[in-house]
């Protein structure tokens, strides 16, 4: 690997200034005056990290510079091709204090090994915004360099907050369209509260939100619970805390319906990125109810977009809604789906749970996707630049947004003329499935109330203590996610983990890594090798669920995870299991 931890750009050791004048050049955004947070990370400083691999590039490339150049977009999914593509990188940050200290990462993904043979490069920015350039044939990169692989911002202290700005100046022959610097969104507006109110998919029966609302204008007690991916955690928001729909949201409701400042209105959130309602399902008591803790009034539940890994396709999602519904103090459950930047999400599948039992959806897809479309002087309220942070995730007007809509369906419900005089009905048929309602987490902190499991750790006895982490609630650190692990580690040996219970079904959840350290595990259910656990799929820290068996009837099964042979000396992380009994 190429690791240039030096300056550039006009300081030490860097050229003072291109050989040809970026005034003379045609370049596009990839970043522009965009909203950044450090946050805390496993290794290193903490920072705000921008991935370029795969699609990413090439949609920043198209949703925020505007290129519609076929021949261009497609230079940059190589290095190869952004080498001839791009002449250089200007980079700038603005922050709010002259001490904060940044620095620029630009690493690229080796052919060899992706994480560690590629150039990486650190350069020091001033808070000013003053642009710093990297000239790319100045530089020494890696022979091994294969595809753009990240850029990130570092800073020294978690939650630090900036904006920042990342132009490609164009090799010549290459021409890009200008930036079109939009009006900001007219929140204010007609228009846009017309929008808004498309997103009301579906009023639902509102008996279960009336009286949570009615409860809170009393001065009781009310929690409200948002759980789901990344864009319930708060990704693209900035602060992520505070910034995200769910903050946004809970405190539109304070102001409607609380009393006494809103001191009556509760918070609860537990948004993980990456994962599906298959993960959803099983965390929920953890996370959401905090093992009886909490009882909230009103739950939201936004897996629209996670859930294409879901491999029950809806069960786990329907299992979450009727989990929720079945508690005794009866909560109201909100459905909102929320959309990534191509118009795609899963409501065809699921808004089907939501009218089978009447619930309340709330539609962001619904909302944004068709003014997208049309110009200013056509409608257009919001732009899909000003909408999102990246491909998959809101940016702060997009966070606003979904918290209107929300607040939309809020005001609905209080000003309908009529609360609805029954209950929902949970007691029927499911339209996708429930195999999964009555699920339990098992992990270390829980395995001595378990009495049908027993576990011989073998040789993953470790603790792992580098786990995904996700700002709950309104905290702007990260927590871990499934502290209670069993860890095998180099030094461990080839002895399995071996797991007896009785059980209907049952999901292995286990750590995914981009760490070269951690290897494949296969899966074993009674003597039979069911899968293969490769924690390099997604290569990034997070939850990975998967399935080991769905049977009609329970029964006893021996489960045993094994290295696999060429992996023996590396790690893996069982992070729990969910089962049904």
């Amino acid at each position: 690997m190429v690791d240039n931890n030096r300056f550039i750009g006009g300081s030490k050791e860097g050229p003072a200034a291109p050989k040809d004048p970026v005034e003379r050049r045609d370049g596009f955004f990839v970043m522009f005056e965009t909203a950044i947070e450090a946050t805390a990370r496993a290794e290193g400083r903490p920072s705000q990290e921008v991935y370029l691999d795969g699609s990413y590039l090439i949609d920043k490339a198209r949703y925020t510079g505007g290129v519609t150049d076929e021949v261009m977009l497609a230079l940059l999914a190589s290095w190869a091709g952004f080498r001839r593509l791009v002449h250089s990188i200007g980079v700038s940050v603005k922050t709010g204090s002259d001490q904060a200290e940044v620095t620029f990462l630009v690493q690229n993904w080796g052919k060899t090994s992706k994480y560690e043979t590629g150039t990486r490069l650190r350069i020091p920015c001033p808070g000013d915004g003053t642009e710093i350039l990297l000239t790319l044939e100045d530089i020494a990169w890696s022979e091994d360099d294969e595809t753009p692989g990240k850029f990130a911002f570092e800073f020294s202290r978690e939650g630090e907050l900036a904006t920042a700005s990342i132009v490609f100046y164009l090799n010549d022959g290459y021409t890009a369209p200008a930036l079109t610097v939009e009006p900001p969104v007219a929140f204010d507006s007609f228009g846009y509260r017309g929008m808004v109110a498309k997103s009301l998919l579906h009023a639902g029966n509102n008996y279960r939100l009336r009286a949570a609302i009615n409860k809170a204008m009393q001065g009781e007690d009310v929690t409200i619970a948002y759980i789901g991916g990344s864009i319930t955690q708060g990704a693209g928001a900035k602060p992520i805390h505070t910034g995200c729909y769910a903050y946004q949201s809970y405190l539109r409701f304070k102001e409607l319906f609380g009393r006494n400042g809103g001191e009556n209105i509760h918070y609860v959130k537990a948004g993980v990125g990456g994962t599906p309602s298959e993960l959803g399902v099983i965390r929920y008591e953890r996370d959401i109810l905090r093992d009886g803790a909490v009882m909230p009034d009103i739950v939201v539940v936004e897996f629209a977009v996670n859930d294409e890994g879901d491999e029950t396709k809806g069960s786990c999602f329907e299992s979450l809604c009727l989990k929720i519904l079945s508690a005794p103090n009866k909560p109201a459950v909100i459905l909102l789906f929320s959309v990534f930047v191509n118009d795609w999400n899963l409501q065809e599948r699921l808004a089907p749970v939501g009218k089978h039992y009447n619930l309340p959806m709330v539609s962001i897809k619904d909302a944004v996707t068709e003014q997208f479309r049309q110009s200013k002087a056509e409608g257009n309220i919001i732009s899909k630049r000003q909408f999102f942070y990246d491909i998959y995730h809101p940016a702060d007007d997009g966070h606003r947004v979904m918290a209107d809509c929300l607040a939309y369906l809020f005001s609905e419900t209080y000003h309908s003329p009529l609360r609805d005089s029954e209950d929902i009905t949970t007691d029927k048929p499911p339209v996708l499935g429930n195999d999964f309602a009555r699920i339990r987490l098992l992990d270390r902190n829980s395995l001595g109330d378990e009495g049908g499991a027993g576990i011989d750790a073998g040789g993953f006895t470790g603790t792992d203590t580098e786990l995904q982490r996700v700002e709950m609630d309104d905290e702007p650190s990260g927590t871990p996610e499934f502290p209670y692990n069993w860890m095998h580690t180099a030094e461990s040996g080839e002895e399995c983990f071996r797991l007896t219970i009785t059980s209907r079904n049952l999901i292995l959840v286990y750590k995914d890594s981009g760490s070269p350290d951690f290897g494949r595990a296969d899966i074993y259910v009674d003597g039979n090798l069911v899968t293969t656990a490769d924690p390099h799929v997604n290569s990034w820290t997070h939850c990975n669920p998967v399935i080991l068996y769905r049977n009609e009837k329970s029964q006893e099964h021996v489960i045993e995870i094994r290295m696999a042979p060429e992996d023996k000396d590396k790690c893996f992380t069982v992070l729990g299991f969910g089962y049904t009994a």
